[in-house]
């Protein structure tokens, strides 16, 4: 994946908080997003310290935030619940619906976000439809160099979600 330019100022060890939109965002939406976020970031703080911030929206999917904050540290509790206030504010007024925090989200067989729940996906692999190769996104990552390090999306046997590819016992 191609680093968003909006990070390229931002350390390897900057913050990353993903979201997952239930449908695919259309451009407005995703300008009206980005505006909401932009104005966020330029007056963000963090224990009255300035934070460096940006936000992309990835595969017309995934709200992307990064952060780090002018001096280094993390970024604090008040700080990461003024971004999550920001970004729920911004999802309701803009109607987003985001993908519930347990569901497996990867490329459909037609290239196209798909998002499941575990169960659901586990069903899909004792069926075939996923397998090992199948590629998965892991909004997990808590960092902007495993964003860089390619570990966003992946085949599923190199991540988290190879365990899912396995038959339950008694299944």
């Amino acid at each position: 994946m191609a680093h968003p330019p909006a990070f390229s100022a931002l350390p390897n060890d900057a913050r990353l908080w993903i979201h997952a939109a239930a449908t695919p965002l259309d451009d407005d939406t995703q300008t009206a997003l980005l505006d909401r976020l932009s104005a966020f970031t330029e007056g963000w703080t963090s224990h009255e310290r300035p934070v460096d911030g940006a936000a992309v929206v990835l595969h017309d999917r995934f709200l992307i935030v990064a952060a780090a904050p002018g001096g280094g540290g993390d970024v604090s509790g008040c700080g990461i619940d003024d971004l999550a206030h920001t970004v729920d504010d911004a999802a309701a007024s803009l109607e987003i619906d985001w993908v519930p925090s347990l569901h497996v989200l990867y490329r459909a067989p037609d290239g196209a976000v798909a998002a499941v729940s575990r169960r659901t996906f586990q069903r899909h692999a004792a069926d075939g439809v996923v397998t090992a190769e199948t590629p998965v996104f892991d909004p997990s990552l808590t960092s902007l160099g495993a964003l860089r390090d390619g570990a966003f999306e992946q085949p599923a046997r190199e991540s988290w979600h190879a365990q899912l590819l396995e038959t339950p016992a008694g299944a």
